[in-house]
């Protein structure tokens, strides 16, 4: 009798812990944050739906854009502003990168469930996952500390149904491999960054975006509806170290011995239109230089494209009849066109991972039944063994689903 009591405390005390131990793993898991894609919007450093107003002599490291407000002002080299990139005023690239910004803003918002942390965030050290507010804002004051733990690949999500505030001179500090690249800040409305402060990031503002005088900004600026103010600001778009950034989030083992793969998971998918069609390779930073340049070394850099994408390119013979959706799934074939071995090739559809190779050719079968109606993005990253890369995105139409027929009896 005796052992058998002693079993059967042996066995109700294994179970108890190992109930701990998976529901640990579980809350964990839930809590992971998974890198926000941003399509045509990642090669932006500033990103407005009301125009871009700046003062003095602002520097912005990457494209500043604007859609549909075209107005920029400020700008045009010392005394004003420079803009080391392409500016864009409510042309079709502006136009699909707020596109993709609608389709990232819903994304960072959707993940979780998040760990609750009180309003101010300065003086704290956090490691990676999905962050909220007790009251629906964050400000920081002083110094907040993320840490990566040695993982390059690290994301930070945090969610505010209203502001961001940063106190002048406060700081966003990374160690331990974070990068800029990988933190988002979603925000409910309006974000400001006070004077003299440093902050890294991804700002995905709904409204507006305004920062006070000598402020730096390791990340990316924008703003859905409302305007971006600069004043004497630097702005440098935020690149993940080996892959410039476009390596979102999502694992994804290496598809090398396989032939096809794909399950797109349900991301988000953009919730408005921008212009319509689509955009093969419009990010292309292997490229550098004039195209006349030497043969032999642009045939060194890979080249991404997307095939058989339903719908992608063609464009509506009048404005009230649509691009042609699909409402099942489809396969999208990718060639990677380069001379030496790759390193690795990844694809996202709406944001999320499906499938990582080292193959210069190769299907994915889409399936688009967990994503939203309207546009998504299929986007392709190819890294060859020396670090350069090329990417190359498609657009496709999720049909929108009618509601169901009621059933009468009786």
């Amino acid at each position: 009798m005796k052992i058998r009591h002693a079993y059967r405390s042996v066995s109700t005390v294994f179970a108890f812990a190992l109930a701990i131990a998976i529901a640990l793993v579980l809350a964990s898991s839930s809590q992971a944050a998974t890198s926000v894609g941003l399509g045509a919007g990642d090669s932006f450093a500033v990103l407005a739906g009301a125009g871009v107003t700046n003062t003095e002599p602002s520097v912005v490291n990457g494209d500043l854009g604007t859609s549909p407000t075209p107005a920029v002002t400020g700008f045009g080299g010392a005394p004003n502003g420079t803009v080391n990139g392409s500016i864009h005023q409510a042309d079709t690239l502006a136009g699909q990168a707020k596109g993709d910004l609608v389709t990232a803003y819903n994304d960072a918002a959707g993940q979780g469930p998040a760990n609750n942390l009180a309003t101010e965030l300065g003086g704290q050290a956090l490691t990676p996952g999905v962050y909220d507010s007790e009251a629906g804002t964050f400000g920081i004051t002083g110094t907040l500390t993320l840490n990566a733990q040695g993982n390059p690949d690290a994301v930070f999500i945090f969610q505010m149904a209203s502001t961001l505030i940063t106190a002048s001179s406060s700081q966003v500090s990374l160690i331990n491999g974070a990068q800029p690249c990988n933190v988002f800040w979603q925000v409910g409305s309006s974000a400001t960054l006070g004077t003299s402060s440093v902050f890294a990031g991804n700002i995905l503002a709904l409204e507006s975006i305004s920062l006070d005088s000598g402020v730096t900004v390791n990340g990316r600026l924008l703003a859905r509806t409302g305007a971006v103010t600069l004043i004497n600001d630097t702005i440098t778009r935020a690149d993940c170290a080996g892959d410039g950034g476009d390596d979102g989030g999502g694992g994804g083992g290496d598809g090398d011995g396989g032939g096809d793969d794909g399950d797109a998971g349900g991301g988000g998918s953009d919730g408005g239109e921008a212009g319509g069609g689509s955009v093969d390779g419009s990010r292309n930073d292997l490229r550098q230089g004039p195209r006349r340049g030497n043969r032999n070394r642009r045939a060194a850099r890979p080249r991404a494209l997307i095939l058989g994408v339903p719908g992608a390119g063609r464009r509506p013979r009048s404005r009230s009849r649509r691009a042609r959706c699909v409402d099942a799934g489809f396969r999208a074939n990718f060639r990677i066109r380069s001379r030496g071995r790759l390193r690795r090739v990844k694809v996202f559809v709406a944001g999320r991972q499906i499938r990582q190779t080292r193959r210069k050719r190769f299907s994915v079968w889409v399936k688009v039944g967990g994503l939203r109606a309207g546009r998504n993005i299929i986007r392709v990253v190819a890294v060859d063994r020396n670090g350069r890369r090329d990417v190359a995105i498609r657009s496709f139409r999720r049909c929108a689903r009618a509601a169901p027929t009621p059933k009468f009896t009786g």
